[in-house]
This record gives structure tokens, C-alpha cells and sequence, in this order.
């Protein structure tokens, strides 16, 4: 099993994330410059992480989602390539349009950071599936910008084909219905605001964060 995390300037998550996949695979991700122009073909999972890519100028995500290595992620994201964003990383996903919706500033418009806590909307989906019956799991959120927003009508979609992951038990940023993370219409793509790299370890707050890169990887 072969992981990597995509750096852009300003990723601040990278190494969070790179540990998550070593606890779970047993073997170091791969991090790859935004610069690149390919994701190497043995690659099995990509993890996009949270940051202030450069510096959330324009909009955030919107420069990094035009960065050389992205239009690789697409191209093979569009071949089945599981491919997760968190905070940032959900972001760029949005602004790519491998994800519905857009990601705008929170109602209160203030940063949130906090441990927040989120109820598991669909427990089947590749991400959530070693979770077994656990309904709520805990995971920091970090962000200004997390205020997820569709129309109705591809909000309605989302539900109804079970593409909403994760929904926040106390919405911590306006965000439409509660969503706190959602996947694509095949289930490899996956963005959500809240940061499950920095739920595994006991001194950092909980673990639940382990059981989702468990998911993915067992997945797969």
C-alpha cells in the first residue's frame, strides 16, 4: 500500500497527515510538491491537506487547484484514485469540481478551532465503514472559510444518494444542513472541513481520527 500527501506552499497539515498513513499502512507517504506534473502510478491513496495554500489569496484553494500536479489528480480521480482533502484540501477539491458545492466564510465570521463533534451520516461509504456502529466520532476543526454551501437541488442529491459523510452535531460555521463532509457520485473523492490527521493520538485529544484512515486504506 502506497500513500502520498501533496504540499503546496503553506500546506501546514502535511506531516499530519503523512504520520496518520504511517500508523495505518506501516510505511511513510510520499510527499509530493505541488509543482510535480504526476502522481507516480503505484500510488493507491492521496491525501490533499489543510493549510493556507498561498495564503488564501484570491479565494481559498482556488490558486493551489491550479497548480501542476492537481490536473493529475483530477485526470486520475476521474479514473477511480481515492483521493481525500481535509480544511484546505476540501477546499481545492471544490474549486477543481471534483466536489459540489463551495466552501465560504464562517456565519459568525470568526475562525473557528475547536474539537467538534460529528455524527456519521453514512457509515456504509469507504471512509466510514470500520466505524461498525459508532454514530459520533470527535475531530478538530481549524478554519475560517468552512461554511459549506450547494442549492437545494444538489444538496437534495447529496442526501439522497448517501454522499453526505459527516454532519456536525453543533455547526460550528453555518454550514447548509449540517455537512461537514461529503464524496463524489463514485465515493473515491472525499472533502470535509474537520481535520482527521490530528485525531490519532491519545495526547492530542482521541483517536477517532484512525479509524477513518483505517477505512479508506482497508478499502482499498
Amino acid at each position: 500500500m502506497k500513500t502520498a500527501v501533496i504540499v503546496f506552499p503553506a500546506s501546514n497539515c502535511d506531516r499530519d497527515a503523512a504520520m496518520a498513513l504511517e500508523k495505518v499502512t506501516g510505511r511513510k507517504a510520499e510527499m509530493i510538491w505541488h509543482r510535480e506534473t504526476e502522481i507516480p502510478s503505484d500510488i493507491d491513496f492521496v491525501v490533499i491537506p489543510g493549510g493556507f495554500s498561498y495564503g488564501d489569496y484570491l479565494r481559498c484553494g482556488a490558486i493551489a487547484s491550479r497548480s501542476p500536479i492537481v490536473k493529475d489528480i483530477v485526470a486520475k480521480a476521474e479514473k477511480g484514485l481515492p483521493v481525500a482533502g481535509f480544511c484546505n484540501g476540501f477546499q481545492i477539491l471544490a474549486e477543481t469540481g471534483l466536489l459540489p458545492g463551495a466552501l465560504m466564510r464562517n456565519k459568525g465570521l470568526k475562525f473557528v478551532c475547536r474539537p467538534e463533534r460529528l455524527t456519521i451520516a453514512n457509515g456504509n461509504s469507504r471512509y466510514t465503514s470500520a466505524y461498525g456502529n459508532t454514530k459520533e466520532v470527535v475531530f478538530p476543526v481549524a478554519h475560517h472559510d468552512g461554511n459549506y454551501y450547494a442549492d437545494d437541488k444538489t444538496l437534495n442529491i447529496l442526501e439522497k444518494e448517501g454522499r453526505v459523510i459527516f454532519k456536525y452535531a453543533d455547526n460550528p460555521n453555518g454550514s447548509a444542513r449540517d455537512i461537514a463532509g461529503i464524496c463524489n457520485d463514485h465515493g473515491n473523492v472525499f472533502g470535509m472541513m474537520p481535520h482527521p490527521e490530528r485525531a490519532i493520538d491519545p495526547l492530542h485529544g482521541g483517536t477517532d481520527g484512525l479509524t477513518f484512515f483505517k477505512s479508506i486504506i482497508e478499502s482499498i
